[in-house]
């Protein structure tokens, strides 16, 4: 009976974060360097592991999230292997190596505790009355997991004069050095997204790159954010 199950098996670890398969993360945990999980993403684990949610460290920071929404995250510490998933999305691991990213919470899946991290309206977008976009920007030396519906694009902006643009409901990740604006087209509305209303975008330029999921988000992100 196992000989079948063989190629499912956890491969050796190799890094702090790595995948396992396409829909799934391994994290290999040990005391003294915790992790924050996007809460109910656990799926399995090995060893001694803790967890609590929405710990005291998050919930300061989340005060700052004027929409209200918080921040589901817990914190994850001990020794042994932790496997998180979000309902089958694929997962997009990143090795921060001192630069940063700027995150859609609803793809932020798990990064190293240690991280510097806060929530922070999106700039560039003030030109739409009573709109905003809020996102998690992360910074330092470590790791982010991220989550995408379908297998993402990532994008080089290539600091040229080029503009790229992206529809926000689309819109995973990027980098938090790129300029942003928004642009509203009223002849794209029924090319752009899934055509209700006006057309929203947003154009990156500058040296960074940007990350598209294949499925737009559920919600409409610059309508009912601000």
């Amino acid at each position: 009976m196992n000989q079948p199950l063989a190629g499912f098996a956890p491969a050796p670890v190799t890094a702090r974060m790595e995948n396992h398969g396409n829909h799934m993360l391994k994290v290999a945990l040990q005391t003294g360097n915790d992790l924050l999980a996007r809460v109910g993403s656990m799926v399995a684990y090995e060893g001694f592991i803790q967890y609590e949610p929405n710990p005291p460290a998050v919930r300061q920071i989340a005060r700052d999230w004027m929409t209200g929404e918080g921040a589901p995250l817990m914190k994850c510490s001990g020794d042994g292997l932790l496997y998180l998933a979000d309902y089958g999305a694929d997962v997009v691991v990143i090795n921060l190596t001192g630069d940063g990213i700027s995150v859609n919470a609803t793809n932020l899946l798990a990064f190293d505790a240690h991280l510097t991290w806060g929530v922070e309206r999106v700039k560039g977008l003030a030109k739409f009355a009573g709109q905003g976009l809020w996102n998690t920007r992360i910074s330092g030396q470590g790791w982010v997991a991220l989550t995408s519906r379908g297998k993402p694009i990532v994008v080089d902006c290539g600091g040229g004069e080029d503009e790229t643009y992206v529809d926000p409901d689309a819109l995973v990740a990027w980098s938090p050095n790129l300029k942003v604006k928004g642009k509203r087209s009223f002849k794209a509305q029924s090319l752009i997204g899934r055509g209700s209303g006006e057309a929203y975008q947003m154009a990156f330029s500058g040296q960074g790159i940007v990350v598209v999921q294949p499925s737009e988000d559920s919600t409409d992100r610059l309508r009912f954010r601000g």
